[in-house]
C-alpha cells in the first residue's frame, strides 16, 4: 500500500516561496480532512520544519505557540518572510522586469503573470503584452511581433518561442561545428556557384574542394575586402569591439552576436532544399548527390524507459528529451501510446523546419541506480532518441568537456565512503602544534561589557553557545584578562554565527602575521588543462585549529550568558586569515591542480581518473592531520564549479549568473554613493570588460568632487552600456605557459586599455584578461602617439606577472 504523502519542511532561506507554501498547507489540510483549529496548528508546526518552528517561536516570544492561533502564527511569519509591498512598488517591479540571461520566453511570461497578480491592472492582458514585448531580450523577436497588425499575448508568445528555438539551435550549431565542416560549407558555396564543374563524389572530393577554397582569393577575414589576408593593411589592427588584433570592428564576430548573443550569420545564405542542417548532422547536396558528415564522438547512454532499454544520444543543446512515435510505441504494451498531454512549445531543428510534436507523457525512467518519473516528448516521423538537459538532474548526469558523461553522485559516494571519517559531522581538531599569538606586552589587556541582544535572538545565541561548549570550542569561565563582546550575524539558514569584535581588544595588541593572502587572478591562472573539477569545504574551518592557553585567554568572549574562553582559532582575529592560509598551503604544497583559498579547496583534472587521484591525495592529507569536511558543500567530478565569485569550466573563467543578474537588474543610481556601489560591483569583473574605463568615463566624471549630481543622457548611456557588456557568455581563457602571449593595447580620448591573449594553434586569439583605466587631465593632453605608448607601458605593468621572463607580441 502506498504511504500517504507528506508536506516537506519550509526553507526560511527561500522566503519568496512562503506564500506558495502556506497555500499548499491549506490544500494539504483539506486533503487530510483536518478541520479542528488546534489540530491544524499542530499539523503545521510539525511539518514546517525545525528552522521555521524556531523562527516562529522567536518572533512570537514571550507568547507560547500552544497559546497562539494558527492564523496569528501565519500572520507573524508572513510579515517577517513576505512583508507587504505597496501597489506602486509592485507595479515598478513589474515594469522593470526584463528577460534574463538563460531564461526562456515562456518562463519570462510566467514570471510576469506572477508579478502582476497584486498590481490591480485595469487591462491585465494588454499590460502583460506590452511588458512582455518590451522585456524580450531578442531584438529579432520584438521586430517580428510588432510588424504584425494584430497581436495578442498568445500570438506574441508563439512568435517569441519560435524565434528563441531557432536562435538557440543556430547558436548551438555554430558553436559545435568543427572548423573543417565550416570550410566544407564554404566550399559548397563555390562549387554550386559553378555548375559547369563535374559533380563532387565522395568525401575525398569534398576535402580537395576545401583545399582549393583555402587558397582561393576571397573575402578577407580582417576587413571583409576582396583580397588575400597577407596583403590586408588591417592585419595588425586592433578591433574596438572585442579588443583583439587582426581585424576591425566591421567584421568582428563579437559584434555579430548582438544583444542576445545569438549570431546573425549575415554571410550565411537562407536554408534551401540543397543546403540544410538536420539533427545535428551536416548534410550538403551537390548536383543531386548527398555527402553526409555525421558528428563524431557523440555520447550515448542506455536508459530504461518503462522497463525497455533505449539507446539515447545525449544532447546538451536540447532542453527536452525527445523520441519518435515509432520508438515510443516499443515502450508500451501492444504498441499503443498512452493519452498524450499537449506540448506548449514549438520545436525547430536548425534550418530544417518545425518538428511535428504529437505531445508528451510521463514515463518511468531508470539509469543505473537512479529512478524517476519524467516527461517525454514524442515527435512524428523517424528521428534519433535525444536525451535532453531536462533529464540530467534526475539521472545524475552532467557533461564534462565535449562528449564525456560523468555521473557525479557515483564519484561523490565512492569518495565519501572511502573517507567516511572526514564526513562524520563532528568538529575536527588539527593534530599539529597549537596556534600561539604574539601579543605586544606594552598593550594593557582590555575588558569590555557584553552588548545587549534582542529577545528574539537570545534562544538562537544560547543554542549556538551550548553547541560550541559541547564541541570544546568554548569553556565557561568566571573572568579573564581579555574580554571581548560578541557580534552575531545571521547565516543563510537562519542560524547565528558567533563572532567577536576583536578590533576593540586583542587586535590592537597582536603583532601582524606576514603570510601573504594569494591573489585571486594568480590562483585562477593555475587551472590550465582542467576539464573536470572538485571543490572541498572545511567545516568550521578556523575552529578546527586549537590555540595555546595564553591565546585562548586572549580570545575570551563575553556574552549575555556569561564569559567563555575560546580554545580554538576564532573569527575576527586579525592574524587568523594568514595563519589558516599558511597552514593550508603547507599541507597541500606539491599537489598538482590543487588550489586552497582559506576553507575552500578547488581541484582540477584533465579527466575523471586524474581528478580522483588528486582528490584522494588531498583527502589523505586532511585525514592525517585530523581535519573534517562539510559534505553538503563538497562537490566531486563536476564540469562547472563556482569558486571565489567566478564560474570555472574547461573553456575558462566566467562571471556567475547571480552577479550578472545583480548587475543587469541594478536600478539607476540616485546619488554618488549609489553610483560608487554600482561601479564597485562592475569592478569585480573588470577583467571581463574591454575598454571599461572609456565606457564608464561619464560616470567617473560625475563622481568628481567639483561636479554636482546631474544624471544626463551620457550617464544613462554609459550605465546601460556597462550593464550590457557582461553576460553569461563572457569567458576568459585559462592562462597556459605553453601557449604564445599577445598583448594588445589601445588609447582613446578618455582612457587606455589592454588585453592579454593566448594565440591558439589555429591562429585565433583567446583573451586571458582585459585592463583599462581613465586618463588623468594631464594625460588627456598627450599626443595620440604618446597615449598609445602610455597604453603599452600600462599594459606591461598590469600584466607583469604573466609576461615577465617570456617572449610576447605587442
Amino acid at each position: 500500500m502506498e504511504s500517504p504523502r507528506v508536506l516537506e519542511p519550509f526553507q526560511p532561506s527561500e522566503p519568496h516561496t512562503w506564500e506558495d507554501y502556506v497555500e499548499r498547507f491549506e490544500f494539504f489540510a483539506v486533503a487530510q480532512g483536518i478541520t479542528d483549529a488546534s489540530k491544524r496548528r499542530a499539523t503545521f508546526l510539525s511539518y514546517c520544519g525545525p528552522e521555521t518552528f524556531k523562527l516562529a517561536k522567536a518572533l512570537l516570544a514571550p507568547a507560547k505557540l500552544s497559546e497562539t492561533s494558527l492564523k496569528d502564527i501565519l500572520a507573524c511569519l508572513t510579515s517577517h518572510l513576505a512583508p507587504t509591498e505597496t501597489k506602486m512598488a509592485r507595479r515598478m517591479e513589474f515594469h522593470k522586469r526584463q528577460q534574463r540571461a538563460g531564461e526562456s520566453v515562456s518562463a519570462f511570461l510566467a514570471e510576469l503573470r506572477k508579478l502582476a497578480q497584486h498590481c490591480d491592472f485595469q487591462d491585465l492582458e494588454e499590460t502583460l503584452l506590452d511588458r512582455f514585448i518590451g522585456g524580450l531580450s531578442s531584438k529579432k523577436a520584438r521586430r517580428r511581433i510588432v510588424a504584425k497588425e494584430e497581436v495578442t499575448l498568445a500570438s506574441a508568445l508563439k512568435e517569441a518561442t519560435a524565434t528563441e528555438n531557432y536562435e538557440r539551435e543556430e547558436l548551438d550549431a555554430s558553436r559545435k561545428a568543427p572548423k573543417p565542416q565550416i570550410e566544407v560549407a564554404h566550399a559548397m558555396d563555390e562549387l554550386e556557384a559553378t555548375p559547369s564543374q563535374s559533380p563532387v563524389r565522395g568525401v575525398e572530393s569534398v576535402r580537395q574542394a576545401c583545399t582549393v577554397h583555402k587558397d582561393h582569393r576571397g573575402r578577407c577575414p580582417g576587413c571583409g575586402g576582396n583580397h588575400e589576408r597577407k596583403s590586408c593593411r588591417f592585419r595588425d589592427a586592433m578591433c574596438r569591439t572585442c579588443g583583439k588584433t587582426g581585424h576591425i570592428a566591421r567584421v568582428c564576430r563579437l559584434a555579430a552576436l548582438g544583444a542576445t548573443g545569438a549570431p546573425r550569420l549575415e554571410h550565411r545564405r537562407p536554408p534551401t532544399a540543397n543546403h540544410v542542417l538536420k539533427d545535428c548532422h551536416y548534410v550538403t547536396e551537390i548536383n543531386g548527390r548527398v555527402v553526409q558528415f555525421p558528428a563524431q564522438g557523440k555520447a550515448h547512454v542506455k536508459v530504461k524507459i518503462e522497463g525497455q532499454l533505449c539507446d539515447m544520444e545525449v544532447d546538451s543543446g536540447s532542453g527536452f528529451t525527445i523520441v519518435s512515435d515509432q520508438t515510443a510505441r516499443t515502450f508500451f504494451p501492444r504498441g499503443k501510446l498512452p493519452p498524450l498531454e499537449p506540448f506548449p512549445e514549438t520545436l525547430q531543428s536548425y534550418s530544417a523546419g518545425r518538428i511535428q510534436v504529437m505531445g508528451m507523457c510521463a514515463v518511468r525512467v531508470q539509469f543505473r541506480d537512479k529512478q524517476a518519473v519524467l516527461k517525454l516528448v514524442i515527435a512524428k516521423g523517424s528521428r534519433p532518441s535525444l536525451l535532453g538537459t531536462d533529464w540530467f538532474p534526475a539521472l545524475g548526469l552532467s557533461i564534462s568537456g565535449l562528449n564525456s558523461i560523468q555521473t557525479c553522485p557515483e564519484m561523490s559516494e565512492a569518495l565519501c565512503k572511502e573517507f567516511a571519517g572526514l564526513f562524520n559531522g563532528k568538529l575536527g581538531c588539527y593534530k599539529g602544534p597549537p596556534v600561539d599569538f604574539e601579543l605586544d606586552p606594552g598593550v594593557a589587556p582590555i575588558r569590555l561589557k557584553p552588548r545587549r541582544v534582542p529577545f528574539a535572538l537570545q534562544p538562537k545565541i544560547e543554542a549556538e553557545l551550548d553547541k560550541l561548549v559541547k564541541q570544546g570550542v568554548l569553556s565557561p569561565v568566571d573572568s579573564a584578562k581579555w574580554e571581548t563582546p560578541i557580534v552575531t550575524p545571521l547565516k543563510a539558514n537562519g542560524e547565528v554565527r558567533i563572532c567577536a569584535d576583536y578590533k576593540c581588544t586583542i587586535n590592537k595588541a597582536l603583532r601582524g602575521n606576514s603570510y601573504p593572502i594569494p591573489v585571486v587572478s594568480h590562483l585562477l591562472a593555475k587551472l590550465a588543462g582542467g576539464k573536470v573539477f572538485a571543490k572541498i569545504d572545511l567545516a568550521q574551518a578556523y575552529q578546527q585549529l586549537p590555540v595555546t592557553p595564553q591565546s585562548a585567554e586572549a580570545q575570551t568572549i563575553v556574552t549575555h550568558k556569561g564569559v567563555f574562553r575560546v580554545n580554538r582559532l576564532q573569527f575576527g582575529v586579525c592574524v587568523a586569515p594568514g595563519i589558516f592560509q599558511g597552514l593550508m598551503e603547507r599541507l597541500l604544497r606539491g599537489l598538482p591542480g590543487v588550489l586552497p583559498f582559506f576553507d575552500d579547496v578547488l581541484i582540477a583534472g584533465k579527466d575523471p581518473q586524474e581528478l580522483v587521484a588528486r582528490v584522494r591525495a588531498v583527502l589523505l592529507k586532511f585525514k592525517e592531520v585530523g581535519l573534517q569536511l562539510k559534505k553538503e558543500k563538497c562537490s566531486f567530478g563536476v564540469p562547472t564549479v563556482d569558486f571565489l565569485g567566478f564560474k570555472i569550466d574547461a573553456s575558462g573563467v566566467h562571471p556567475t549568473d547571480a552577479k550578472i543578474k545583480a548587475i543587469i537588474e541594478a536600478p539607476r543610481p540616485q546619488n554618488k554613493t549609489e553610483l560608487q556601489s554600482f561601479l564597485g560591483l562592475i569592478n569585480f569583473y573588470h577583467s571581463f570588460l574591454p575598454q571599461k574605463a572609456s565606457v564608464a568615463e561619464p560616470l567617473h566624471r560625475l563622481l568628481q568632487k567639483k561636479n554636482v549630481w546631474r544624471w544626463g543622457q551620457g550617464q544613462q548611456k554609459a550605465f546601460d552600456s556597462l550593464r550590457g557588456m557582461l553576460s553569461s557568455r563572457s569567458v576568459l581563457a585559462h592562462y597556459d605557459e605553453s601557449k604564445p602571449l599577445v598583448l594588445a593595447c589601445d588609447a582613446s580620448q578618455y582612457g587606455l586599455g589592454a588585453v592579454l591573449s593566448h594565440r591558439e594553434p589555429d591562429g585565433s586569439e583567446k583573451p586571458i584578461s582585459f585592463y583599462s583605466r581613465t586618463l588623468s587631465p594631464t594625460e588627456r593632453n598627450y599626443a595620440q602617439i604618446d597615449k598609445e605608448a602610455l597604453a603599452i607601458v600600462a599594459g606591461i605593468k598590469k600584466f607583469h606577472d604573466y609576461v615577465y621572463g617570456r617572449h610576447f607580441s605587442i
